[in-house]
């Protein structure tokens, strides 16, 4: 029997809307040049701005990321290397031995991607990544049928679903900063912050954190292509570089110093050199800064869990697992290409946020749904705001700052608690994060395929979530 005939109807739905947008969607790229013409135009139209005043904000929104671009390609170029390393990958590559099927290897991947993100979603997005590489090169060798834009999409589920629920969720941590509400911000009507207990670690959230993990994960089982619909990593990566330890962030991992040898053969003896590979060097300043972490964590607990803060100690550990500078600055070396996308493309999601946040185009979007809504309904209706808006403005601290006021108020005058709206608008932002492929950039990069590969299946998760939480944020008491 052909493969197409023992393909369950999850399975072959799946397969029909990859092979579609596979088809139709364009590169990331080119989907922000669309994007910032719809966006435009919807501005014209609903706002009353004029095209100058649309183009105002427009360039001044341009550069509002620059600081956040700069946080990514560290999170992605610290997460790569140090996942390269070859004691830390082969830990990954144990790990990517567990599943004995394809079916089993989707389920596994998404499974630690969205407990990852629920921990920190910069963390997931790049583990995600790499472990769906590191699976596809295992079930290569042993002869697993993996389909490798499905591994890529398991990876990124921690950003298409739990992060904003967890502990570094930008909503629900700007609410328990005081310096966010009262006097000269948008929350002047919060009489207090809203502690973490009564966002994400309110049993509401704990719940659907749990409940959206065991289903999604058995949503990638079902969807897993079958037969010849499965295409491993080397329909995509070519097979030379994908088992060259090189195009893995550095040398073959036979050839990488451990930081207790001596520096590589053919260093120079001198004293530049010397202290080139000084592991005295980079041991002490590795320790410092692994220091200053634990410093932080110690007097601030899971305040102190900031993207500044993964950052800093990603790149101290990085230091202090190969030690040497000049060996560490040169595995950043082969690391920085992935980075490209990120560079390029954050600068016009930020015009695009720019847009909607000065014409007021978000808030009357965010408006128009919240006038419909009932107390009963309003969590599902929260929900639809945070995803409609992230399409558009793809940056959960920077959504919430603008929409965050009219969804807490709207949550008041219907007697909803305010950690409830909250965590329904976070499901809702991070559920279009697997429409739109902003978020997808590093791991595009690691894993190398392209978004219209793999934002098929991605699209098929949306689409099979949409029921799911709609009755699991209508259902689940608060």
């Amino acid at each position: 029997m052909a493969a197409s005939d023992e393909a369950g109807v999850v399975e072959r739905i799946g397969f029909s809307i990859s092979t579609v947008v596979e088809r139709w969607m364009p590169s990331p790229f080119v989907f922000a040049i669309l994007l910032t013409y719809i966006v435009f135009a919807a501005g014209l139209i609903a706002t009353g701005s004029g095209a100058v005043e649309l183009l105002d904000f427009w360039y001044g929104g341009f550069w509002a990321f620059l600081g956040f671009s700069m946080q990514m390609v560290l999170i992605l170029m610290t997460g790569f290397v140090i996942a390269y390393h070859p004691r830390v990958n082969d830990h990954l590559q144990r790990l990517a031995e567990v599943p004995n099927s394809g079916a089993q290897a989707a389920a596994f991947v998404g499974f630690i991607s969205m407990s990852l993100a629920w921990v920190h979603w910069g963390f997931s997005l790049i583990m995600g990544a790499i472990f769906a590489r590191e699976m596809g090169k295992v079930a290569h060798r042993k002869g697993i049928d993996v389909h490798y834009p499905l591994l890529a999409v398991a990876g990124y589920m921690g950003l298409g679903l739990t992060w904003h629920w967890g502990i570094s969720g930008s909503a629900p941590l700007q609410l328990t900063d005081a310096n966010n509400i009262g006097e000269g911000t948008g929350f002047e009507f919060l009489a207090s912050t809203v502690p973490a207990v009564e966002t994400i670690f309110h049993p509401y959230a704990l719940t659907l954190t749990a409940l959206s993990i065991v289903f999604a994960s058995a949503m990638l089982y079902v969807l897993a292509p079958s037969g010849s619909r499965a295409k491993g990593i080397t329909h995509y990566v070519d097979e030379a570089e994908l088992f060259d330890g090189a195009a893995d962030g550095g040398t073959d991992a036979a050839e990488v110093a451990d930081p207790v040898d001596e520096p590589p053969a053919g260093v120079d003896d001198v004293p530049a050199e010397r202290l080139n590979n000084s592991r005295l060097l980079g041991g002490l300043i590795a320790l410092s800064g692994v220091a200053v972490v634990a410093y932080q964590f110690l007097g601030q607990g899971l305040g102190a869990f900031t993207l500044n803060a993964v950052n800093f100690g990603f790149l101290f550990a990085g230091l202090l697992i190969y030690q040497r500078p000049a060996y560490y600055r040169d595995r950043f070396n082969e690391a920085a290409g992935a980075a490209a996308g990120i560079v390029l493309l954050f600068p016009f999601f930020a015009g695009i946020q720019g847009i909607m946040a000065d014409s007021g185009l978000a808030l009357l979007l965010a408006e128009a749904l919240l006038d419909v809504s009932t107390a009963a309904t309003y969590p599902v209706v929260a929900w639809l705001v945070g995803a409609v808006a992230n399409v558009f403005v793809p940056s959960g601290g920077g959504e919430w700052l603008v929409i965050g006021p009219s969804v807490l108020q709207a949550a008041e005058s219907l007697g909803v608690p305010y950690g409830q709206a909250t965590i329904a608008y976070a499901v809702g932002d991070a559920h279009t994060n697997l429409l739109n492929p902003f978020w997808a950039l590093p791991l595009l990069a690691i894993t190398e395929v392209k978004a219209r590969e793999m934002f098929g299946y991605a699209i098929a998760m949306l689409l099979a979530l949409i029921p799911f939480l709609a009755v699991a944020l209508y259902a689940v008491p608060y």
